[in-house]
């Protein structure tokens, strides 16, 4: 991991070599190689590609996730939260990459406990995405999925149940009832009916889903 290539091309492959070799050692448990091959990769991306290159991007979401399996909050976060803001700016707010990168975020706000902070950025995603995509597209209703989620961590009940229940019938609208995504959020609906103890209504849904499942095999 010392050699320094000579050429800018050879850089550039060393740094790819590198990024491959992190996310290696990360997978095997061993994090402090991978953390210091992400380390050395990133660093080199930044000197050919510069500080908000794609491939600068991409090596430091992986340093910001070596340092969370690590359990280094505060770090992980500043690296993601600069991933997000790059992405933010150069791809838009709804490019994969910057909802990944908000996905991170979001995890390491939930870790912590650190609610407000989530629900902040699920809102202004839940925002961004019916201005640009629309209420029904369905990029918009995961967002709205993943913010019912939110409130039933927390045991917000009835929020959940409200949002949860408006993504189901959006979703069937849009997307039909035996897609996978209204299912999943049929079965949500019934996660927040089961902790709540109403097992009948809990059961119902249940029993809507796998039927609506299996119409859909029969198709």
């Amino acid at each position: 991991m010392s050699h320094r290539p000579e050429s800018q091309g050879s850089e550039q492959e060393w740094a790819t070599l590198l990024d491959g070799g992190a996310l290696y050692a990360s997978q095997m448990g061993n994090v402090s190689d991978a953390r210091a091959m992400a380390s050395k990769s990133r660093e080199q991306r930044v000197v050919i590609f510069g500080v908000d290159g794609e491939e600068t991007i991409d090596s430091t979401a992986m340093l910001a996730n070596i340092y969370w399996l690590e359990g280094r909050w505060d770090e992980a976060e500043k690296l993601h939260a600069q991933v997000m803001k790059t992405c933010k700016m150069k791809l838009g707010d709804n490019h994969p990459d910057t909802l990944r990168s908000v996905d991170n975020l979001v995890l390491i706000y939930s870790y912590q406990g650190r609610w407000e902070e989530v629900e902040k950025l699920q809102a202004e995603m839940v925002e961004m995405s019916k201005t640009k995509l629309g209420d029904d597209h369905p990029d918009t209703l995961r967002s709205m999925d993943d913010m019912a989620s939110t409130y039933t961590n927390q045991g917000r009940w009835e929020e959940a149940e409200k949002l949860q229940a408006k993504v189901i019938e959006t979703s069937k609208t849009k997307l039909g009832d035996d897609h996978r995504d209204t299912m999943g959020s049929m079965n949500n609906l019934g996660l927040i009916y089961w902790n709540q103890k109403r097992w009948e209504a809990a059961e119902q849904i249940q029993e809507e889903c796998t039927f609506n499942g299996i119409q859909g095999l029969s198709l």
